[in-house]
């Protein structure tokens, strides 16, 4: 995670796909608090590329729009908004042009005579991943992007769409640019919980001797969404769960529980660590997949007593689809921590609530002494909605007989701190411009990530409609997702149990 040190050094940011939604909703927003807070450079310029026509007035309303509904700090105050939206500028161009490339040359040239320095150099690929390569190249082929310290490349996921397709896509990257200025960004990983994990792990001594299948009997990752597909069609059918959730963030969050203690609080150590997970995470066999793998599509059912239709109906997708929207996987790692010990990932659509949860589930107490001691200990880590961290342990019930009663400890953030706390992209985005790659994975774990799902992309290939199963949207997925966990668990831990 960045410093936040003061940047001194001017900075042009230049985001492709300028006029896209996560230009609105996210990144426009991050930059601006970003602003708020002082953290960005005292000189910064930001340029939105998109094939729309020049309409300044209009794309600056409509930015303005986008803070006021999503950004944290809601609607800009209108002197700091006169000063931040007087250092964004648009560029009407099209990626496979080359011309667009020349202008936008002569654009970052002149800002860097303006300043008479070379400015920070961060290229957002906020693009379709047909668009990715055309956009690299031509950074590449006009000397746009090649200062390895000033310059970096942030590319979205999904990176790739298969191992054979990510391969390539580093192998065009590395070619083109060095390793230490590709930013693959998984926005999961700059989450203020996320990142605590590791505080919590490494800087507590009363974690660290149990943290190990000598004490923890299983793991549960789970990360649950209301929303349908939507008008997401066309991209989520080629997509589905495994590909658009458990290849990325789950198996990211698998590895910040799982990783080992890096040597050192620096980018290639963390990296490291969590590469090593995913390099450990025994393959699946095809007869695997069908066993430990769960698949489904929801139907229609009801959500907050709206009406949703099943995925089929959606729009863009065929009447045959057999894309599932969730997923759950029991995974094995084959290292001496957690050798034998089931990691138990799920996600899907069209789901009760929104949440994401990760539960430790410690072993049964050694001591049965008490009749009513029945509830192993549990350490609860919700990421959203919200960010908590609780234990879960045996206490006896006030009274002159001795009775157990499960009770909660309770680490919340709300509670515990005054500060703000900043959006995912607001500290990715400034670890960027930091040159701090701690949070961003590096090409060999992309790849490690996809190895892992592979087996299961292409025995459901093989296979597209065996063990396809339905549920019905508003509920938790699947019967078969609960008998999974068997003989571990009898549920999901899906969120926190509500205060009494």
């Amino acid at each position: 995670m960045a410093k936040h040190s003061s940047i001194k050094q001017p900075a042009a940011i230049v985001i492709f796909g300028g006029t896209g939604d996560l230009t609105k909703r996210k990144l426009i927003p991050a930059f601006y608090n970003l602003f708020l807070s002082k953290h960005m450079p005292e000189k910064f310029r930001i340029l939105l590329l998109g094939r729309n026509e020049d309409k300044t007035e209009q794309f600056k309303k409509d930015l303005f729009d986008g803070i006021t509904a999503f950004s944290r700090t809601g609607r800009p105050d209108d002197n700091n908004w006169k000063i931040f939206s007087g250092n964004i500028f648009y560029q009407q161009g099209n990626f496979l042009d080359n011309n667009t490339f020349v202008v936008l040359k002569e654009q970052l040239d002149a800002f860097d005579k303006e300043n008479k320095q070379r400015s920070l150099r961060t290229f957002y690929l906020a693009i379709a991943p047909q668009f990715i390569e055309a956009s690299a190249e031509g950074l590449y082929k006009n000397k746009i992007c090649n200062q390895v310290k000033n310059d970096r490349i942030v590319v979205e996921k999904p990176f790739g769409t298969d191992l054979a397709s990510a391969q390539k896509l580093n192998a065009f990257l590395q070619k083109r640019f060095s390793e230490k200025q590709l930013f693959r960004i998984d926005h999961y990983l700059g989450k203020e919980t996320v990142q605590n994990i590791m505080a919590f792990r490494f800087a507590n001594t009363i974690f660290s001797p149990v943290w190990n299948n000598k004490y923890i009997d299983h793991v549960q990752i789970s990360l649950s969404e209301q929303v349908s597909v939507g008008k997401r069609g066309g991209y989520y059918d080629g997509s589905g769960a495994l590909k658009d959730m458990i290849q990325n963030h789950l198996m990211q969050l698998l590895c910040v529980v799982a990783m080992e203690c890096p040597g050192k609080y620096d980018a290639e150590s963390i990296r490291n660590a969590k590469a090593n997970v995913l390099k450990k995470i025994k393959p699946f066999t095809e007869a695997d997949v069908f066993k430990n793998i769960v698949r489904a599509q929801y139907t229609a059912g009801t959500i907050n007593g709206q009406p949703q239709q099943g995925y089929l109906e959606e729009e863009n997708i065929p009447p045959t689809s057999t894309t599932e929207t969730f997923i759950a996987a029991k995974v094995l790692i084959n290292n001496e921590r957690w050798k034998g010990i089931p990691f138990f990932l799920a996600t899907g659509k069209s789901l009760p609530k929104q949440a994401s949860v990760i539960m430790i589930q410690f072993k049964d107490s050694p001591y049965k002494i008490f009749k009513d001691d029945t509830v192993p200990n549990r350490l609860l880590i919700s990421i959203q909605p919200d960010q908590e961290i609780s234990l879960l342990f045996e206490s006896k019930i006030p009274g002159v007989q001795m009775k157990l009663k499960p009770v909660e400890m309770d680490f919340t953030y709300k509670e515990s701190y005054t500060e703000a706390t900043p959006e995912a992209y607001e500290t990715l985005l400034l670890d960027v411009l930091d040159g701090d790659a701690t949070l961003f994975m590096r090409s060999d774990q992309v790849e490690a990530a996809w190895k892992v799902v592979m087996p299961i992309i292409n025995a459901w290939k093989k296979y597209p409609k065996k063990q396809l199963l339905k549920y019905a949207a508003g509920t938790w997925g699947p019967q078969a997702a609960t008998s999974l966990l068997k003989p571990y668990a009898k549920r999901w831990v899906v969120l926190p149990a509500p205060k009494k």
